[in-house]
């Protein structure tokens, strides 16, 4: 279980990618709050700032063509079994959501990449 550093989001592979949205919306789900070491930081957060990472996500799958149920595009959708009413659409953000996702957590990410033989060179980072 990991968030990728959110500058990475539009290079992940296609098998990392759709892994980070069912991570995504396993947490939005019923593992909103469920402790695992490698994204404990994300629970000092709001649900919401999850939304918007996610959102990150879904937009990039959404720019190579790939298919996003529409309801993952609201707030407060958390699951069909979960009784939420969806409201606004989660907005498109630049800015940074988790203030985790610095140089160090970068180089972690890019370590944990290399490891699975997925080179992201530095250079390809906007």
């Amino acid at each position: 279980m990991r968030l990728w550093h959110e500058e990475l989001i539009p290079l992940l592979p296609r098998q990392q990618l759709l892994g980070q949205h069912r991570e995504c919306c396993a947490m939005r789900g019923n593992g909103w709050g469920k402790k695992h070491r490698v994204v404990d930081y994300v629970f000092k957060y709001s649900l919401h700032d999850l939304e918007l990472y996610h959102a990150k996500v879904m937009q990039e799958m959404f720019n190579r063509g790939y298919k996003v149920s529409s309801e993952w595009f609201y707030r407060n959708y958390r699951r069909k079994h979960i009784n939420t009413v969806p409201n606004d659409l989660i907005p498109l953000i630049k800015e940074k959501v988790y203030l985790e996702h610095d140089e160090v957590y970068m180089h972690e990410c890019l370590e944990n990449l290399a490891k699975k033989g997925i080179i992201i060179e530095k250079s390809n980072l906007r």
